[in-house]
């Protein structure tokens, strides 16, 4: 019992380290132009990649995923997000490309990450009943694990979201500040304008 129990605490230990550390990138795709990045993940292994254009633009972007050899694994144009889960079906370095060729002079702003689960692991021949409940409890603490980084991703996309629409808020009240400060300007010298004009015309020059 003292054995299950020391490993299980080292395991929720690794768990919340994992979820510490699973952390978003933020990358700048200049116009015309393309930003790769790489992960070598092993075969059967789950990974998942989860993006947000967070600035520039129309707030889109092309995304590719491929694996080795070139595989196209999804890929997609003018994507403002997208959160895709694969399963690796083999061995190899797999990439991640965002693509703003489409763009004439704007860059985008990219959040990003790329979570990788833990390699599958078996103990080779017949497992016993203890090793079989480590097992099982490994693979669930692992989901949770992976639950709790997507969860933590999910609050960071929030957060910048919130941050973006709270500068479209704060812009549009500007604008609209401004436009109602430029209409009453207007107003008032059509005011004076009108005034001055009706005062000329009912004006009686005097003849000398």
């Amino acid at each position: 019992m003292q054995p299950m129990l020391a490993k299980l605490l080292l395991l929720l230990g690794s768990l919340l380290i994992l979820a510490r550390n699973g952390s978003a990138f933020i990358v700048s795709v200049d116009a015309h132009n393309e930003e790769c990045f790489f992960e070598n993940v092993e075969g059967g292994t789950k990974f998942g990649v989860t993006f947000e254009v967070i600035d520039g633009g129309f707030l889109d972007v092309d995304i590719k995923i491929s694996g080795p050899d070139n595989h196209v694994m999804h890929e997609s144009e003018k994507e403002s997000s997208g959160k895709y889960t694969f399963v690796a079906p083999s061995k190899g370095t797999y990439t991640v490309c965002f693509n703003n060729e489409r763009s004439s002079m704007t860059p985008k702003l990219v959040m990003f990450s790329i979570d990788v689960g833990d390699a599958p692991q078996r103990a080779p021949g017949a497992p016993g009943e203890e090793e079989v409940g480590h097992t099982k409890l490994e693979d669930m603490i692992r989901e949770l694990s992976g639950t709790l980084t997507s969860v933590k991703h999910e609050q960071e996309y929030m957060h910048v979201r919130d941050k973006i629409h709270r500068s479209v808020n704060e812009s549009t009240n500007s604008r609209v500040v401004l436009w109602s400060t430029f209409e009453a300007l207007v107003l008032v010298l059509m005011t004076v304008g009108q005034v001055y004009y009706l005062k000329r015309f009912f004006e009686v020059k005097r003849v000398v």
